[in-house]
């Protein structure tokens, strides 16, 4: 097993609990690491024998894009639309970030991690 990991992905989206969160909008970073046997693609040099690093941004870009409250669960449709889509993805863990959230007080980024394993 190997991993592949994109880090630091951002987006402009409209989450959060608060009604007004969701509509002025806010910056969000998104990681991935996601473990996968990667033999096949380290000897054919072939990236249809691998995992397609634009394909799995577009599947977080969309995710991303759909509103929800919590950090929680968009991490959790990350997990569960990237392994749906990747049959050869063992397990992913998403690493999902809301930059300056509305605390009341100075907090860079309030940060939420799941994973998900092939059943």
């Amino acid at each position: 097993m190997a991993i592949i990991e994109l880090e630091g992905m951002e987006f402009f989206a409209y989450h959060g609990y608060h009604d007004e969160e969701r509509v002025t909008g806010n910056k969000y970073g998104v990681d991935l690491i996601i473990t996968t046997d990667l033999d096949k693609p380290s000897h054919t040099d072939s990236l249809k024998d691998t995992i397609n690093y634009e394909e799995v941004y577009r599947i977080v870009k969309e995710e991303m894009s759909k509103p929800a409250k919590l950090l929680e669960h968009i991490s959790f449709r990350i997990n569960e639309s990237l392994i749906n889509e990747f049959p050869e993805i063992a397990n992913v863990k998403s690493r999902v970030s809301k930059y300056n959230p509305p605390l009341g007080g100075i907090c860079h980024r309030a940060m939420v991690e799941t994973e998900r394993s092939r059943a």
